[in-house]
């Protein structure tokens, strides 16, 4: 399907990769790991035909259509999220209008006998057919399953995608995508923004998919759970094995220490080789065995060892000043949006010293605790800081308030002051942003460096107590460790909002669960919390609530009064008759209009032809206003 010869692309006279090559067949579910700024998106904007490699082809079948998930995405603003879905659906959207146009031609028209309208007809008939065969009367419906399966519920449908963050508006993307059939999708960190639940429903969604996939993540559990094949980039160079990401790492550390005892092995038999050289050269008599052995020796193909890139951040996160016991003290804390109402009466006290995970299904108010922590946002309720207080403050996209149009060191030089902007070279060092790397423009950097640039601008800022809200979000996995490690050594209070069981380990000594409005305290850490629950992960916390919902739902159902009940089951008849009627109507409407295209003067020679044919048409219309309001009767029993 897909055929990649001898790829290479640089930056700055420095190759990313050189000349590497691969191939992707279907069923191919291809983690694409390495390093921040190893060159994962690079790859896939060259696959995608975004960017041109320096040298090298890509050959792929004519027909093949690719979907490409970026890390940055620009929205039309005005439509809802419905309308963005929709936009998919080009070819279908396009027969759809067409077929409207001719439908609005036809209802104001009267010469019935023409030649052009005989000829409209027969373009609405072969229009109706083929956009049956696109599609056309499913589209909808699976729109609405896959966006509910990326976490909307059916009231956001027609809010405007302007009201949403960047991180569900990257749903609305991937819903399209997802729903475009394309052979090949190139999926760009597709889990940062998405909660649990829905990671796992894309889970099932990629294991079940026909084409290639391409990810780059760096969620352990997501690409063992999705992939099957392994791509790592380091150095220029790929990796490329046939497993999942986990056993990918077994592999590679094997294969490294058999290259390396193998080096081994050789080095001992070319010093002896050396040895016996010096020695027989001294000897007239020996000298035609070492030039025999000279030429062995030349022979030889040297082995050598994969090379391991182990540039690493150099992080630490020194506290300010002391501050007061207690750091937050929150009464009766609560947070509408309108009617919607995310927190209420939550009170909490951290004391110095604190190391806290907020934990829980995304729109269950973490995040919003964490910004009314740091004032940014309105609350009801008193919430106060204790003494000498001094908050560094990491948002979930952080990286999204950067100047793209400056470069890295600028960034840093205009956050700095007068005390530390002499030390600002050094701490983009520890950054791993070293050399020209720091005049890079803050736009052309991948995901994970702006987080990396992020995370070193904020140590510009004097704190005690420290509040991240998805840190790790793009960092590649030894990144993540090296921060982790840091977090450890803080000696301040920190609160961390993350739903990574890995990240969390070692990390709190106290988690708060967010559910119905309200927080639930845990005195311990993250695996005494899941012991608590009686769960082996997070994601197991998730199936849970959501069988506990469907159970919860199920008794409600029960309870409902026998008269409701028995209306229910009346109007749920009613219901498919009518859906019958529809159906029987539709065929035969659709199939008088067929008869009129293929025979137009024939067919309305029958007795009283267009008053049968009208009379078909408003009924059709009647049922159809008695399918809404019985609809409408059955969604308030039910809601």
């Amino acid at each position: 399907m897909l055929n990649i010869h001898n790829l290479s692309i640089s930056f700055g006279g420095e190759y990313l990769f050189e000349e590497i090559s691969f191939r992707l067949s279907a069923g191919d579910r291809v983690g694409l790991i390495g390093k921040n700024g190893a060159g994962k998106s690079t790859m896939l904007k060259i696959l995608s035909k975004e960017q041109e490699p320096d040298t090298g082809q890509i050959a792929m079948d004519k027909e093949v259509k690719i979907g490409f998930l970026k890390q940055d995405i620009d929205f039309v603003q005005g439509r809802t999220v419905l309308e963005e879905a929709y936009e998919a659906f080009v070819e279908i959207k396009k027969a759809e209008r067409q077929i409207d146009k001719i439908n609005a031609q036809l209802a104001e028209r009267t010469d019935y006998e023409s030649d052009s309208y005989n000829e409209l007809i027969t373009e609405l008939s072969d229009l109706t057919q083929h956009f049956e065969i696109i599609g056309g009367y499913n589209y909808e419906g699976d729109t609405e399953r896959v966006l509910q399966g990326l976490g909307f519920v059916r009231e956001d449908f027609g809010r405007l995608t302007d009201t949403f963050s960047g991180g569900w508006r990257m749903r609305i993307e991937l819903a399209k995508l997802l729903l475009q059939n394309n052979d090949i999708l190139l999926l760009d960190e597709p889990t940062n923004h998405l909660d649990i639940e829905s990671i796992i429903w894309l889970e099932n969604f990629l294991k079940s998919y026909s084409g290639v996939v391409i990810i780059v993540s760096h969620d352990k559990m997501f690409l063992d759970n999705v992939t099957n094949r392994t791509i790592e980039i380091s150095l220029g160079r790929i990796y490329d094995y046939n497993t999942y990401y986990s056993k990918y790492l077994v592999l590679r550390k094997e294969m490294r220490e058999q290259q390396l005892a193998t080096q081994k092995n050789q080095s001992k038999q070319i010093e002896q080789t050396e040895k016996l050289i010096e020695k027989f050269r001294a000897k007239a008599s020996k000298a035609s065995m070492a030039q025999s052995l000279i030429k062995k020796l030349d022979k030889i193909e040297r082995i050598e060892v994969d090379e391991d890139d182990n540039a690493v951040m150099n992080v630490s996160f020194p506290i300010s000043i002391q501050p007061g016991k207690v750091v937050i003290e929150a009464d009766d804390v609560g947070k509408s949006y309108g009617e919607k109402e995310i927190l209420k009466d939550i009170n909490l006290l951290v004391e110095r010293g604190s190391k806290i995970a907020f934990v829980g299904q995304n729109g269950q108010g973490k995040t919003t605790l964490a910004k009314i922590v740091i004032d940014e946002i309105s609350h009801e309720g008193n919430l106060k800081l204790g003494h000498n207080v001094q908050i560094g403050y990491f948002a979930q996209n952080q990286s999204e308030y950067l100047d793209g149009d400056i470069t890295v060191h600028e960034t840093m030089i205009n956050a700095a002051n007068e005390k530390n902007r002499s030390k600002v070279r050094d701490m983009l060092g520890s950054f791993l942003f070293r050399g020209d790397e720091v005049d890079k423009k803050v736009k052309v950097l991948s995901g994970g460096e702006r987080n990396r640039l992020a995370l070193c601008k904020m140590l510009l800022e004097p704190f005690n107590v420290l509040v991240m809200d998805e840190p790790t979000n793009h960092l590649d996995i030894k990144s993540k460790n090296v921060l982790k490690e840091a977090l450890k050594s803080f000696e301040g209070t920190l609160i961390l909002v993350s739903h990574d069981r890995d990240f969390l380990q070692g990390l709190s000594n106290t988690v708060y669960e967010f559910k119905n409005k309200q927080i639930k305290e845990y005195l311990g850490d993250i695996d005494f919390y899941l012991e608590q629950r009686r769960v082996d992960d997070l994601r197991d916390i998730e199936k849970k609530d959501k069988q506990q919902k469907e159970v919860s739902s199920t008794k409600e159902t029960a309870k409902q009064s026998y008269q409701d009940q028995k209306k229910l089951k009346s109007l749920n008849n009613k219901l498919s008759n009518v859906e019958a009627k529809i159906n029987k109507l539709e065929k035969e409407i659709k199939e008088i209009d067929l008869e009129l295209a293929i025979n137009y003067d024939k067919t309305i020679e029958k007795p009283n032809f267009f008053d049968s044919y009208q009379a078909k048409k408003d009924l059709l219309v009647t049922l159809m206003e008695d399918w809404e309001t019985t609809q409408g009767e059955i969604d308030q029993i039910t809601n």
